[in-house]
């Protein structure tokens, strides 16, 4: 554990709260993608199926099922919840979000550091979160118009994968032989896709204007 690690870890966990805050507390989900979120649920799925077997520290194993629980309860709320799915723009939300499930599956068992169940659902997990948030940063280009929370939301998701890349530089220059090429280049592609948002991100806040994407 290092301090870029444990930021990343604590960005990541903002994020959550952010979007339960908002599901939660003012009961609407407009602007979120479920596609993104059952991409999540289903990355949070495959990479911790050691939860019950591989005891690593009780930090790891909270925030396991912290992800977990809630990536679920997120879907659940946004499917189910009789005032929550309301608002929840069906319309806007068109990406065939399962196309990117089968490449991911494909490539995880064509490139893996180990050919076992665990290992490739490990790195199916990687190369999916990868692409996870592409049909939430579509919505936004669509809705153009993103409230606050949603916005924090995005913003923190990429955060966390970007000090996460901090993160693997500090172990590779202070522990032997720390070489993982597969979550590298994945967290490198993940955050790269978050570029232009957090362009207009930090536009948006040193104008103080509204968050807008362009079409």
């Amino acid at each position: 554990m290092n301090i870029f690690r444990l930021a990343g870890d604590m960005t990541h966990l903002a994020s959550v709260l952010v979007l339960l805050l908002k599901i939660h507390t003012i009961k609407s989900c407009a602007g979120v993608s479920l596609k993104t979120q059952e991409l999540y649920a289903i990355v949070f799925a495959t990479r911790y199926l050691d939860i019950f077997t591989d005891f690593i520290s009780l930090y790891n194993t909270v925030m396991k099922l912290i992800f977990l629980s809630s990536s679920f309860s997120i879907v659940w709320y946004m499917r189910s919840h009789k005032i929550v799915r309301r608002s929840y723009d069906k319309d806007q939300d068109t990406f065939r979000h399962w196309l990117l499930v089968v490449p991911c599956l494909v490539l995880a068992c064509l490139i893996n550091e180990k050919f076992t169940f665990k290992e490739v659902m490990w790195t199916f997990s990687l190369y999916l979160e990868a692409v996870a948030i592409l049909p939430q940063l579509v919505l936004l280009q669509r809705t153009r118009n993103i409230d606050n929370l949603t916005g924090q939301y995005v913003f923190l998701l990429g955060a966390y994968r970007a000090l996460y890349i901090f993160n693997w530089i500090y172990r590779y220059f202070t522990e032997p032989h720390y070489v993982h090429w597969i979550p590298w280049l994945a967290g490198i592609v993940q955050t790269l896709l978050y570029a232009d948002f957090f362009y207009y991100y930090f536009e948006s806040w040193k104008n103080n204007k509204k968050l807008q994407l362009p079409a």
